[in-house]
């Protein structure tokens, strides 16, 4: 089967158990990959980084690490990786999800299936805590119509499950220095220019959902880029002006809102 590679970007907030979850999870794939590539976006802690030297001893040659002083942002951190990743797949993953361990077995099949694609993702499931309690699954639409429908308003990929083509990413330039949203723009771009895409139904990750997630949505930060996002789909004539509008209203509706409510909104109507 084809090789992958698989790309992390690392900074100093993050948990060391959570990294050491995530790795081991990308080790114990079913089809193991060729590399993972951690990018360090800035220094690191001690502690995160005797979790990667763990993983250095126990699989040499395995973990390809880089990275630079001073904290960039992810949008650049995923760039500078992309620029180390020798395989044309990639499978991104984030330093606090799980993986499922046939996930990128399921993937790299896919693509050798159907090598005309540039983005394959799937369903997550999102646990509090443990992996044992999963409390709703985030479902996208699985068709490539459907996907470049979805995606002139919402985000259509599960951005930790996907694994792209390499070539295609950088051939729409990469991720954008955004904030946040840098994956919507990069592959709402993606779409708009012709790329096919798929998302298995199935939930082949699992994805960390806690106080900091309802955090980050309620953050007019998250707001006002995620409008800017489908804004500039508008300019470049993806989105219609009456999504713009949509978008606005319901993503300044939710951050207005307590988070109790915007929980319940999120699990009663935009999960499973």
């Amino acid at each position: 089967m084809e090789k992958y590679s698989v790309l992390m970007s690392l900074y100093i907030k993050e948990k060391p158990e959570y990294l050491d979850q995530a790795v081991k999870s990308m080790v114990d794939q079913t089809l193991k990959p060729d590399e993972i590539v951690i990018v360090k976006d800035g220094k690191i802690t001690s502690e995160l980084q005797n979790v990667l030297n763990k993983y250095e001893k126990n699989h040499p040659g395995l973990l390809h690490i880089v990275g630079y002083e001073n904290n960039c942002g992810l949008g650049f951190a995923l760039n500078y990786g992309l620029e180390h990743c020798r395989n044309e797949l990639v499978a991104r993953m984030d330093t606090d999800d799980i993986s499922k361990a046939a996930r990128c077995m399921k993937l790299v099949k896919a693509f050798e299936k159907y090598p005309e694609y540039a983005i394959i993702g799937s369903a997550v499931d999102e646990f509090y805590g443990t992996i044992d309690n999963v409390t709703a699954r985030r479902i996208v639409p699985s068709r490539s119509r459907e996907i470049y429908e979805f995606a002139k308003r919402r985000s259509a990929f599960n951005h930790p499950s996907v694994m792209y083509r390499k070539s295609k990413v950088l051939e729409f330039g990469g991720y954008r220095n955004l904030r946040r949203n840098q994956d919507v723009d990069l592959f709402g771009r993606m779409l708009f220019g012709g790329c096919k895409a798929a998302n298995f139904k199935k939930a082949l990750l699992w994805f960390r959902s806690d106080e900091n997630l309802s955090k980050r949505r309620k953050s007019w930060e998250n707001t006002w880029s995620y409008i800017s996002t489908i804004w500039r789909f508008w300019r470049m004539g993806y989105s219609s002006f009456w999504d713009v509008m949509v978008i606005a209203g319901a993503q300044i509706g939710m951050y207005l809102m307590p988070i109790k409510i915007q929980n319940w909104i999120y699990g009663k109507f935009l999960r499973q």
